[in-house]
């Protein structure tokens, strides 16, 4: 489906109003799975009558969607950097266009990594800025609840962007309660240079926004979608619901943890949502990662062969060689080398492949993640929240809050992950011995669950670990461990936002 829309993308470098025609190489009707992932195209749209019918304010809605799921962003580059920041990948090819100074720890703030991502995640939010204006401007076109629904959308996308960008480009909140630089505020939407200058709000007054958004976005979107895949592309209830169990986790408020995580998580296993999509674990994880549209994906970017060349979702190049480029191996001594936690029998072992001659570079065998299989065409969907995570950030959430024992349902929370995967695998109370002990199976847990789903170097950050010390490409020096106090902790503002945002500060 075309959809335009006019935008700025002033402080990233980018400074322009255009008018835009973009592909979304898939469409986000109401409508079955083969004309979501073949939609017809409509008419390119000019701006002014952008809010004129009711098919064009969903086109545009469709628009919001496509924007988030930019390569550059959450289309597969966010999940990759945040991955490699951290210890469970080596680089292979000492590529630097492919995430190398991510995972070196080299950024600095004329690095296209930190300016892409930027100019992708604010290109977005502007988008969302101007459909909301848009709207409000045309209150007669489509009826209160749809358009309520709507803003609901355009809010939670917003928030899921500006939360995935506090988390690289600030100070956790845990660290010193939110108080610490955080990023430009930007709510309104921009067509011209005027609003360029806007200082930093605090990490604490980005999160209250991005909490404000998501709790608009469940009072106001639909409890489900007429289908599967519509349940899994676009926002509902229990998105905002799943999304907030991870803000605030982020934010170590585990109490709001738990309330959230409440809605839609059953008191007794078999865990499942009892309103809105019946979320749920599947019985193998590893149906997750080629039928896309299970209960248990929360919520997706979808691909298909629609969409552009150069637009797909390049998860499976950037860690498989032969059908990618496979940049990055399996480090050797991450967690991939617990087999007392990731046993050799857990079906997740099946992600992890080294079955295979070599690869293009070195000829070495290595060990590879195939939890996106596809390639050379990159279809695989790019996970942005499954139920296992909520399962998880209950299960963390109430082993912090019960720091007098072993807490019994965090406990069960734990171990319907572990056990869907290593059947004879589960922790017990007198094994873990404290709070602190279901705390750590739970973060390593994480680890195993996610591989590969861009969550690793976040976790670290919001229990204020350092950034741990991994192998060196091929012949070169070890990459030191980070310590949360280095400059290169957090990732640098590009040095395009500073050019044309005067009140912006960089990051010491």
């Amino acid at each position: 489906m075309l959809f335009s829309d006019k935008y700025i993308v002033s402080r990233r470098g980018m400074l322009r109003t255009a008018l835009v025609t973009a592909v979304l190489g898939t469409s986000l009707t109401a409508c079955d799975q083969e004309t979501f992932l073949n939609p017809t195209p409509l008419t390119s749209l000019a701006d002014v009558e952008a809010f004129s019918t009711p098919d064009r304010v969903l086109a545009q809605v469709n628009g919001l969607y496509a924007s988030v799921k930019s390569g550059q962003f959450m289309g597969g580059r966010y999940q990759v950097y945040v991955d490699v920041r951290g210890e469970e990948f080596l680089n292979v090819t000492n590529n630097g266009v492919t995430a190398l100074s991510a995972w070196n720890h080299t950024q600095n703030s004329g690095s296209n990594e930190p300016t892409n991502l930027w100019n992708a995640a604010y290109l977005a939010i502007n988008r969302a800025n101007l459909f909301l204006a848009g709207l409000d401007a045309n209150p007669t076109v489509i009826d209160q609840t749809l358009a309520n629904q709507y803003r609901g959308e355009a809010r939670l996308l917003r928030a899921l962007t500006y939360h995935q960008m506090v988390q690289l480009f600030a100070q956790p909140y845990t660290k010193d309660n939110g108080a610490s630089p955080g990023l430009p505020l930007r709510i309104k939407g921009e067509v011209g240079s005027g609003g360029n200058d806007l200082a930093r709000a605090t990490v604490a007054e980005v999160y209250k926004q991005i909490l404000d958004d998501l709790n608009f976005a469940e009072q106001n979107l639909p409890a489900n979608y007429a289908s599967a895949t519509l349940n899994t592309t676009r926002a509902h209830k229990n998105t905002a619901i799943a999304l907030k169990t991870r803000v605030y986790l982020a934010m170590g408020q585990w109490a709001n943890v738990v309330t959230e995580a409440n809605k839609i998580v059953s008191t007794a296993a078999p865990y499942r949502a009892s309103t809105g999509v019946a979320h749920q674990l599947q019985a193998d994880v590893r149906t997750v990662f080629s039928n896309y549209t299970t209960t248990e994906s929360i919520f997706s970017m979808p691909f298909s062969s629609n969409d552009l060349p150069g637009t797909q979702n390049g998860l499976h190049s950037y860690y498989v060689p032969l059908t990618g480029i496979g940049d990055y191996s399996l480090n050797p001594n991450g967690i991939i080398s617990n087999t007392t936690a990731f046993a050799t029998a857990d079906a997740r072992r099946n992600f992890v492949k080294s079955d295979f001659s070599g690869d293009l570079i070195s000829g070495a065998q290595r060990n590879r993640l195939f939890k996106f299989p596809t390639g050379p065409v990159h279809t695989d969907w790019a996970p942005v929240i499954r139920y296992s995570e909520v399962l998880l950030n209950a299960a963390e959430a109430r082993a912090r809050l019960n720091t007098s024992a072993v807490d019994e349902q965090g406990l069960a929370l734990l171990n319907a992950v572990r056990t869907r995967s290593n059947p004879t695998g589960a922790y017990t109370a007198a094994g873990l011995a404290n709070s602190a002990g279901l705390v750590s199976a739970i973060l390593t847990e994480r680890r195993i669950e996610f591989l590969g789903e861009g969550m690793r170097s976040n976790d670290l950050l919001r229990t204020n670990q350092p950034l741990p010390e991994k192998g060196g490409v091929q012949s070169a020096p070890r990459i030191q461990a980070v310590p949360t106090t280095a400059s290169v902790y957090i990732w640098p503002l590009p040095q395009t936002e500073l050019n044309v945002n005067k009140l912006a500060v960089q990051n010491p």
